[in-house]
């Protein structure tokens, strides 16, 4: 047999050899003599073209005959060709072996097919190209963001996923038994990272997030992943500097080694090439001046709805840094501004093209006295925090971060309008299979 090459391996220097590919028949037409077969093998897509006089009868009818998704190894000579579907070469099929044909028709064809079928063969669907290209930027995003804190020294440490207390409000809980106690599925690793910030310096996690908030929009995953960089001794300013730098550089990677799946999902790349520092950056203040003057019903003190966040985007062709929001309506993690005690020192980031928020952040309140004091005001009970509470008690510094949401990140970068998209088998309000 001849040398077996993946498809994206594929390049001037095999043109003239025969190679072999291992894959899958993606798509399949005939104009008589010629079969034109699109491939696929995971690592990208490409036309094989069988001429009747190049193969055995049997071989030539027996192609004619197969279902989409049957598992085949071809053998070919590879010939560049512009014009080719997916990439610019093709290769002249002289030999196929079916491995495993389908049972029955494959159900996600080439036609059209409604959201909710989609979704239900979700293990199906991510086969297709678009969204295949979504899950290879998603992994050079991932990549971009271990990068971006190996480089600048910082320590990852993972976070658990049982935990015995709240982060972002006991209403949002996934409770479950913990061998006759109470424990929740994890809203964030900030708690823990703050912990291993004050071991190491700067710390991150990366990993899995659970929210049980009831809503169904196009912006919402109950399950989902979230990286969290905690930094000792930085303050407020720093810390959006720290998150304007990441974005970035998160883009300029992605532009760097994902040309050809932005290509495939048609994302305007111009847009993304206009985000380089430095990003615009409001107070909260501000930012409801400016929804109020483009017709939104909030009012100083209330938080932004989806509504208001696509507003706001819509005025910038990058990033928007809003800092300060009052503090009543952030957690009691957070720092208040020692300016104007009833504004936190908190950031969040909001993406351009209406994807709203994809960070959220700001300094810690290092002060043991004043997290007692919120912890009581907000009727928690003191006693699972306990262990957050020594982190004030030994040693306590100013110390900032902030978490940047997966999923959302990657819609804004592929330019596509749902979340549940962006993760290999989303978990939403009413999905959990498969």
């Amino acid at each position: 047999m001849s040398e077996h090459v993946y498809i994206n391996q594929i390049d001037e220097e095999h043109v003239g050899d025969t190679i072999t590919i291992k894959g899958w028949l993606y798509n399949f037409r005939s104009s008589g003599s010629i079969h034109f077969l699109e491939l696929r093998d995971g690592s990208g897509f490409m036309q094989g073209v069988m001429l009747e006089d190049d193969v055995d009868d049997e071989l030539f009818e027996q192609v004619e005959h197969l279902h989409y998704e049957t598992s085949i190894i071809v053998e070919g000579r590879v010939k560049e060709d512009e014009r080719a579907p997916y990439i610019n070469y093709e290769l002249d099929l002289e030999d196929l072996e079916v491995v495993n044909e389908p049972t029955e028709e494959y159900p996600v064809s080439h036609k059209e097919h409604g959201v909710a079928f989609l979704m239900d063969n979700r293990h199906l669907w991510m086969r297709k190209p678009k969204q295949m290209a979504i899950a290879r930027v998603r992994h050079e995003t991932i990549r971009a963001i271990r990068g971006f804190f190996d480089d600048r020294n910082f320590t990852m440490v993972d976070a658990p996923i049982f935990t015995s207390s709240s982060v972002e409000g006991t209403t949002t809980l996934f409770e479950v038994d913990y061998f006759g106690d109470d424990a929740y599925l994890s809203q964030s690793g900030q708690l823990y990272m703050e912990a291993a910030a004050m071991a190491f310096g700067k710390a991150y996690c990366f990993g899995p997030t659970f929210r049980a908030e009831k809503s169904d929009t196009r912006r919402h995953l109950t399950e989902f992943w979230m990286v969290e960089p905690e930094v000792a001794f930085m303050e407020h300013d720093e810390n959006m500097d720290l998150a304007e730098a990441f974005v970035a550089h998160i883009v300029d990677h992605v532009l760097e080694h994902c040309q050809t799946e932005l290509g495939i999902l048609e994302r305007d790349t111009e847009r993304l090439e206009a985000i380089t520092p430095p990003f615009p950056r409001l107070t909260y203040d501000e930012a409801v001046d400016l929804l109020q003057d483009h017709d939104s019903d909030i009012e100083h003190g209330e938080d932004f709805g989806g509504r208001d966040e696509t507003i706001l985007t819509e005025q910038f062709d990058k990033p928007v840094l809003v800092e300060k929001f009052p503090a009543d309506i952030k957690p009691f993690y957070m720092r208040h501004d020692p300016d104007d005690p009833d504004k936190a020192l908190c950031v969040d980031m909001l993406a351009p093209e209406g994807y709203g928020e994809i960070i959220g952040g700001g300094e810690r309140e290092r002060d043991l006295e004043t997290v007692q004091s919120r912890l009581d005001d907000e009727g928690l009970d003191p006693e699972p925090y306990e262990w957050y509470l020594d982190l004030r008690r030994f040693g306590s510094v100013p110390h900032s971060g902030f978490g940047l949401g997966l999923e959302r990140t990657v819609a804004w970068l592929c330019g596509r309008h749902h979340v549940r998209e962006m993760i290999a088998f989303p978990r939403m309000l009413n999905k959990i299979i498969p």
